[in-house]
């Protein structure tokens, strides 16, 4: 069994993408700049909104955080969305979920620019990559191919079963894996809450994406020896024990897995650092397409 180790090739990732930047700096040209758009005290998103932006500090990046009151209406928010399509200065920005009730997320996708949408939500970008066109990918199947590429994991031929069917994990990484190239060529099936005997398809797969976000959902009984475990589940879980009064859990139940797997992403330190290197390298994207 050997470990993904996402920190560690994310890390290479952010190294690589700030010779990159130092380059474009060399020659007299401002750094790409990020912007992230945050609505409301949701703790678990500020901390991940932090986290990007410390990561663009790191890569040599601008960046631009916009607080906004989760009172805020959907078209005062669209307002602010349109200042940063039209400001020539920012390169791509997210608008970081989930949002208030009250605000239709579709809304506020569908009127960002999708040359600015380093996130890869916006249905041009979702319909370039799935003609394997040059786009923004999603950050996360972005992150999961590149893991497999430089973990050298064959999947040309191999069953694939992704669990869950979420258009920023699920769909486009089924798409992503059975794309031709290098991580692709796989036959991929996906499975969800509806699917009968779910396990019939997980004891078969030879790689398990699994998006589900319940945690320690796939047991050691539902996969086969030699398996490719990729775990994309993040969850607190509640655990007085623990120092922050929480533990986060992945979708697979890691100890039981392990030995049976040939390889298997940790959580955390698996897919999540890759998420934010991705970004920065969308972001690295943008800069090139806004020259």
């Amino acid at each position: 069994m050997k470990i993904i180790d996402g920190k560690e090739i994310s890390n290479q990732i952010k190294q690589e993408i700030k010779i990159q930047v130092d380059g474009i700096i060399s020659n007299g040209n401002r750094p790409p700049h990020l912007a992230a758009v945050i609505v409301g005290e949701d703790g678990a998103s500020l901390t991940y909104v932090g986290s990007k932006v410390r990561s663009c500090k790191q890569v040599g990046f601008e960046s631009t955080l916009i607080k906004l009151p989760s009172s805020i209406t959907e078209d005062k928010l669209i307002d602010q969305i349109n200042l940063l399509n039209t400001n020539n200065e920012i390169d791509g920005f997210i608008v970081q979920l989930p949002l208030p009730k009250h605000i239709n997320e579709e809304n506020i996708l569908m009127s960002i620019d999708p040359n600015k949408d380093v996130d890869g939500f916006h249905p041009t970008n979702f319909g370039k990559m799935a003609l394997n066109m040059e786009t923004f990918i999603p950050a996360t199947p972005f992150g999961i191919m590149e893991l497999l590429r430089r973990y050298d994991i064959e999947t040309s031929g191999k069953h694939t079963v992704v669990i869950g069917r979420s258009h920023i994990v699920g769909r486009p990484i089924s798409i992503l894996m059975n794309s031709k190239g290098k991580a692709g060529d796989s036959t991929v099936t996906v499975v969800h809450s509806k699917t009968l005997n779910l396990e019939s398809y997980t004891k078969n797969a030879d790689i398990i994406v699994s998006a589900l976000g319940i945690p320690e959902f796939v047991k050691s009984n539902m996969v086969k020896d030699g398996v490719v475990i990729i775990d994309v589940g993040i969850t607190r879980v509640k655990d007085e024990s623990a120092i922050k009064g929480y533990v986060i859990k992945g979708d697979v139940d890691f100890e039981s897995v392990k030995s049976k797997a040939s390889f298997i992403t940790p959580v955390p330190g698996g897919v999540g650092p890759m998420t934010i290197a991705m970004l920065l390298k969308n972001t690295l994207l943008s800069r090139k397409i806004s020259n």
